[in-house]
């Protein structure tokens, strides 16, 4: 298992498929490159599997329970490795995705400078949001260190699994992770209030008890940054609404428009040289947004952010069309990632 990794690593891919009936692959960009010359048996692939619990000091028996289990590991001089281990069709499968063991480069991973100036704030909550394998945890991990360099602070990291190993800098870092560390997301933030933070960072708020916690801590003067698979700021703020009972709803939105500070939403989006680069949508919370959370008209939230006149946030449709305009993506790219084709296809 361990010469698949590495020849993984060395081709520069990014995530690893181990799945019976195939060959294991790795994707590089856009591409799937075989890593073995065999398709993989249902028993080969289970042994592979195994071998990589044995790596990550972790009991087989949760995947064995549940159907599914996310863990990481890393091996020395070669990179640390996110991976989900799941049952299909009655054999075992595992995919994993292969993360550097240094903290990425902001600049490196076009992270624009209105997100990371959001890592000034104090308190609050600010949500990364975007489909999976959209670099959510790598724009959470660029804040958090941002943070981390910068400020004299303590910073508590919930995360399933952790992905990114932060040192201890100009701030006390304590990384917890679900389930080694805490049984459930829920009780580790609960536990995170009573061990002074003052930077939370939730992998990622997965059910009612852990958003309503999350709100609590913002609402107590803590930040809170976590993520949600969302696309769009006006979709993430009706997801987490339409988490809560309807009788609920009505005091959410008052309690959300006052603790929401920014929601980034984010793509991966293929390039004209093949590869992928990333898209921003940043919503910053002004009074305006608030009265329209408070009251229910988050519809019109899309219409503040493509006005433009706000420094403070990005379109996402603008973007593209400043990607376009610059040779990066096609037209065809543009419009099948635009928020409103219609409206991109006159400008562009």
């Amino acid at each position: 298992m361990i010469t698949l990794l590495q020849k993984a690593v060395e081709l520069g891919g990014s995530d690893i498929f181990i799945v019976p009936g195939a060959n294991v692959l790795v994707k590089v960009n856009n591409d799937m490159i075989s890593l073995t010359e065999e398709r993989v048996t249902p028993a080969h692939s289970e042994e592979l599997i195994r071998q990589m619990y044995e790596l990550a000091h972790r009991d087989i028996k949760l995947l064995e329970k549940e159907g599914d289990d996310d863990f990481s590991f890393a091996i020395v001089n070669v990179s640390r490795f996110r991976c989900n281990a799941y049952r299909q069709r009655g054999t075992l499968a595992a995919i994993c995705r292969i993360v550097n063991f240094e903290l990425p480069d902001p600049k490196a991973m076009q992270i624009p400078d209105i997100v990371m100036n959001l890592c000034s704030l104090r308190s609050g909550m600010i949500l990364v949001t975007g489909p999976a394998g959209s670099g959510k945890s790598t724009t959470l991990a660029c804040m958090v260190n941002r943070i981390n360099e910068t400020r004299s602070n303590h910073i508590v990291t919930i995360e399933d699994p952790i992905e990114y190993l932060h040192r201890h800098k100009k701030s006390l870092v304590s990384q917890r992770e679900v389930p080694n560390d805490a049984s459930t997301f829920s009780r580790a933030l609960r536990a995170a209030l009573r061990q002074a933070p003052d930077v939370v960072m939730l992998g990622e708020m997965r059910d009612l008890d852990t958003i309503r916690t999350a709100i609590t801590a913002a609402e107590t003067g803590h930040l809170l940054l976590s993520s949600l698979h969302t696309i769009g700021a006006a979709k993430t703020v009706d997801r987490i609404i339409d988490t809560f009972p309807a009788e609920q709803q009505a005091q959410i939105r008052v309690q959300l428009s006052m603790v929401l500070r920014a929601v980034v939403s984010q793509r991966l989006v293929p390039d004209t040289d093949g590869k992928r680069i990333p898209v921003f949508e940043v919503m910053s919370v002004n009074p305006a947004i608030q009265n329209m959370i408070r009251d229910g008209r988050t519809h019109q939230i899309d219409n503040v952010i493509y006005g433009g006149s706000d420094k403070t946030m990005l379109s996402m449709d603008n973007e593209l069309t400043r990607l376009y305009k610059a040779g990066r993506i096609s037209r065809d790219t543009a419009l099948s990632y635009a928020a409103n084709p219609e409206t991109l296809s006159k400008r562009i």
